[in-house]
């Protein structure tokens, strides 16, 4: 699989819609990436050069001779404003979803500069090539901003009003992606909308996010190629979704006829205990004798509880979350019960 470094087009009818996304090979992105070419857009995606392909999320379309066609990825960096102004002029999207970034809230802590780096300087370069693009063709921006910025919260629950007060270096930078958005968004004219998404995860989750981390080790466990599965608070709460319905409103928020800022949620919260429940009750197992606490894994600053209210996004846009934090689990342990099933499978032929 070769990328080019020149950009090509096909011809294009006349109402076909073409979308940038940036982080197109990350959960959201891969997911959007679906939903948009179901759609009949063109879409063109940003990825990092590197000497290994990490293309795995989007794989099941990029190789598809059908769907591929539809599909461009691109040589870039999110810190390269001069060549993210030179891609989006030379693309002209319609729409462009900011998706990428150094997105761990943990390894923040580690790599607080190189994540402002992404996450906000990142996004300030999308929105100023989206602003020389948008003098010769109007476009969208959409930024990806998140829950993590409520912070220690003030109000339960969050709301587009609520105060920001962030508790991470990538809760800080998000919360400055989000005013210059709305700053674009006022002072040049730009149709540029911030969803604030509480957390959303799939089995297309990173390995290292809590969720998944605790599905890959259930599965693992439940055949017996692990032992015990390490972990940090479990008592934070969170307002967890699915993914796959969260880019459904990514995509209607571009959609709505005016620029705004929404809130992406379930309106239900849980412990990290409670997901291990979910997780381990569909693998017929009792979380408490494989889990251990290991201090490492907390947080420095903790956010204790994050918990959306998307009515707004309900009334003026039509979304809902269409699948429980019970379901999610589930049907991330099937997928990772088939990896751990592979995984046994070549194990016992090594």
């Amino acid at each position: 699989m070769a990328l080019s470094p020149c950009v090509t087009f096909p011809l294009i009818p006349a109402m076909t819609k073409t979308a940038l996304i940036t982080g197109i090979t990350g959960q959201d992105g891969s997911y959007l990436t679906d939903l948009l070419l179901e759609k009949g857009y063109q879409v063109h995606g940003i990825v990092r050069r590197s000497s290994t392909f990490n293309t795995d999320r989007i794989d099941h379309v990029y190789k598809d001779p059908h769907e591929s066609s539809n599909l461009h990825l691109h040589y870039g960096d999110l810190t390269d404003g001069q060549n993210m102004t030179n891609l989006v002029l030379d693309i002209q999207p319609d729409e462009i979803y900011n998706l990428g970034a150094q997105s761990h809230v943990r390894v923040s802590f580690d790599s607080p500069v190189y994540t402002v780096q992404t996450v906000g300087l990142g996004s300030l370069n999308v929105l100023e090539a989206a602003r020389q693009l948008n003098k010769q063709k109007a476009t969208r921006v959409y930024q990806a901003s998140s829950s993590e910025m409520f912070g220690d919260v003030i109000e339960t629950p969050q709301t587009e009003t609520t105060p920001f007060q962030p508790q991470s270096p990538y809760a800080c930078a998000k919360v400055y992606a989000f005013h210059q958005t709305v700053n674009y968004r006022h002072a040049y004219d730009l149709f540029a909308s911030n969803g604030i998404l509480f957390n959303h995860e799939s089995p297309r989750r990173g390995e290292t996010f809590v969720t998944r981390k605790i599905t890959r080790a259930a599965t693992r466990i439940k055949l017996g190629l692990q032992d015990k599965l390490y972990l940090g608070n479990l008592d934070a709460k969170r307002d967890w979704g699915y993914a796959k319905d969260y880019v459904e409103g990514m995509w209607r928020i571009l959609q709505h006829d005016e620029p705004d800022d929404f809130v992406l949620a379930t309106g239900e919260t849980q412990t990290i205990r409670q997901f291990l429940d979910y997780t381990f009750e569909a693998l017929d197992l009792d979380w408490n004798k494989y889990v251990e606490i290991d201090p490492r894994y907390f947080r420095p600053t903790e956010v204790d509880l994050l918990l959306g209210d998307y009515s707004k996004a309900k009334t003026k846009l039509g979304w809902e979350p269409e699948t429980s934090c019970k379901q999610l689990a589930e049907l991330m342990v099937e997928h990772d019960l088939e990896l751990a099933k592979t995984e046994l499978a070549q194990k016992s032929l090594s």
